[in-house]
């Protein structure tokens, strides 16, 4: 896969450059290359007949000068690559316009599944409980769609969600898509199939980001800026000093099982603070 950045003029450090921000985004490695006529002015060149250079001109769509950037992977893993450093390059060239106003745009035809390469099996992309666009055709999971959307406001997504499985012998067919038994559904899943058959409602929703709205609104680029209770990066909350310790009697109370060892290892008996184990 690849995009046409059209026509720059790029120093041999700087093309190094763009292959470092394409490792740094998971890629194994770029390729680069100019458009020179019905050929490339690329490294690879000489790897590729003029027939092939031609046809990749065209699919690009290269005048004469652009820059191609190139780069093979999964598909969901070349396009995460291309798609950041597409970004990256918008930004180092000032292309993102700042005073545009607000754009909002919804992003729809999410697949339903993702290939596991490791696991050997398709995974959820969204969780097993999201309704497929159409008809599902179990014997072509990596075909389907999902009926998932994200709002995106200005390049930033502040909401996302879906259309839920509303009919239990879809909500089967899922499950064995993903590799999950009946039997392992039944014991799993079970309440949820069992209360499908009464005849749950076709439902749906969206969840917002309030820090990214946030963010956006104040003009602020990290919703570190934002969030009303910051946390540390493990769980500590400056403002509040949550979590706090408590005392043997608040455990008492709160029913607790938790059973605190104090500094020296003897039970703390006596009522004084201790943190939980």
């Amino acid at each position: 896969k690849g995009i046409n950045f059209g026509q720059r003029d790029l120093s041999r450090a700087q093309l190094d450059g763009l292959i470092d921000d394409a490792k740094e985004l998971g890629a194994k490695g770029l390729v680069w290359a100019f458009r020179e006529g019905d050929g490339w002015r690329a490294p690879i060149a000489k790897f590729l007949s003029e027939d092939e250079l031609r046809q990749l001109n065209e699919t690009m769509e290269a005048d004469e000068g652009d820059l191609m950037l190139v780069a093979a992977d999964t598909p969901s893993m070349v396009a995460a690559i291309l798609g950041g450093l597409r970004t990256r390059l918008a930004e180092r060239w000032d292309l993102i316009p700042h005073d545009a106003g607000n754009r909002f745009c919804w992003i729809v035809d999410w697949p339903l599944f993702e290939f596991n390469d490791e696991e050997d099996r398709w995974d959820a992309l969204h969780h097993p409980f999201t309704a497929p666009a159409g008809e599902f055709d179990p014997e072509n999971p990596g075909e389907a769609r999902a009926q998932a959307y994200d709002l995106v406001w200005n390049g930033v997504e502040i909401g996302g969600g879906s259309i839920r499985i509303s009919r239990p012998e879809l909500q089967s067919q899922i499950f064995r898509a993903l590799g999950i038994s009946d039997e392992e559904a039944a014991d799993r899943f079970g309440f949820l199939l069992e209360a499908l058959k009464y005849g749950a409602p076709p439902h749906g929703g969206i969840a917002y980001g309030v820090d990214r709205f946030a963010a956006l609104l104040a003009g602020v680029e990290s919703i570190r800026d934002v969030i009303a209770f910051p946390k540390s990066g493990g769980g500590f909350d400056p403002l509040t000093e949550a979590p706090a310790s408590i005392t043997a009697q608040q455990r008492k109370e709160a029913g607790v099982d938790a059973k605190p060892q104090p500094k020296g290892g003897a039970a703390n008996e006596a009522g004084q603070e201790a943190p939980l184990a």
